[in-house]
């Protein structure tokens, strides 16, 4: 879900200015890889590696935070006492996550504020399905259905990613977003045990956000200009088409047990292939939000500027604190 920078062109692989690899670093380096080795901070990597990891991790984590907002925006409303509980936990965890995998980035020698300060000034991206508005409670289902469904499909496989500290932090997070989609599918099997109007609003939602969590997993593989070396370093497992293709053929089951009608008229079951056809993504609208043109893009980066501008006196008291705390031992000490 969260692996576009991979689908994001960059002007080069390598910064100007760094020198050549020596043979013997490279060498036992790609050995490590080809034996499914984990890498860790304190060894040496390839300056691609390391930068592939920054932009996909730092990514991630900002698709978490960002992520928040959607769901956070229907904590006031939720339907009952129960339902605002569970939503406030989801958006906690999903915070969680976030600090999880920018202490992951910063492994890597990437400070907490430059990744922010490339997330608020636009030059960095996260997860363009935050970019749509939740327009009715049914979407809070839906997300934890289907938006977190495909989260899992394509987190599952980065617990077993080539760098050590990435890997760590996905177990935990893809415990809890397991959570996330199986409350989210309870609540909508609630919904659709209710009145006609509330079926109507589940199948309104679905029909919103299936093709969005579709395209999710990227555009194809043909078209992704960073997967193929991803894999090859053993930082993306599975590529994009295989995994979207995963998701469909779980989610159709689902789909059929819950009650509501899938938006595709091409999705059936093709028996020779064993997997389930389905029709033509809009790669057109994918891109245009990715770019900064979706529905929500800008309320969303605005909101996110906002906050952590409103929050500029916690780190500051947080600081002073530190700070205080180092003199007192220092005079201990002394």
């Amino acid at each position: 879900m969260y692996t576009q920078a991979m689908d994001i062109p960059d002007a080069a692989t390598k910064p100007a200015g760094v020198s050549r690899t020596p043979d013997a670093q490279d060498a036992a380096f790609e050995a490590r890889i080809d034996a499914d080795g984990r890498i860790e901070p304190q060894d040496w990597m390839p300056e691609a590696y390391r930068k592939t990891l920054v932009r996909q991790i730092s990514q991630h984590a900002h698709s978490e935070i960002v992520g928040m907002l959607p769901e956070g925006n229907w904590i006031s409303r939720a339907p009952s006492l129960k339902r605002k509980a569970i939503l406030i936990a989801k958006v906690q965890d999903e915070g969680g996550h976030g600090l999880y995998l920018y202490s992951a980035a910063e492994t890597l020698g990437t400070s907490r504020d430059q990744m922010l300060d490339a997330l608020h000034s636009g030059k960095a991206k996260y997860s363009s399905i935050f970019n749509y508005p939740t327009l009715s409670w049914a979407d809070v289902g839906v997300i934890g259905w289907l938006v977190d469904g495909a989260a899992i499909m394509n987190q599952i496989p980065l617990c077993r990613c080539s760098y050590g500290p990435y890997a760590r932090a996905m177990v935990r997070v893809c415990k809890e977003e397991s959570f996330h989609q199986r409350q989210g599918y309870e609540a909508l099997l609630v919904m659709m045990k209710g009145s006609d109007a509330q079926k109507a609003m589940v199948q309104d939602a679905v029909n919103r956000w299936w093709w969005k969590c579709l395209a999710m997993f990227g555009p194809p593989d043909a078209d992704s200009p960073h997967s193929a070396q991803g894999q090859r370093w053993g930082i993306k497992r599975i590529s994009n088409d295989e995994l979207r293709q995963k998701f469909v053929d779980a989610t159709v089951p689902q789909a059929e047990v819950l009650g509501v009608t899938l938006p595709d008229p091409d999705l059936k079951w093709n028996e020779d292939r064993q997997h389930y056809d389905y029709g033509q993504i809009d790669w057109a609208e994918f891109w245009a939000t990715v770019e900064g043109d979706g529905p929500c893009n800008r309320e969303r980066l605005a909101t996110r500027v906002k906050a952590h501008r409103d929050g500029q006196w916690v780190r500051d008291a947080a600081l002073a604190h530190a700070r205080k705390q180092q003199e007192r031992t220092n005079k201990e000490a002394a």
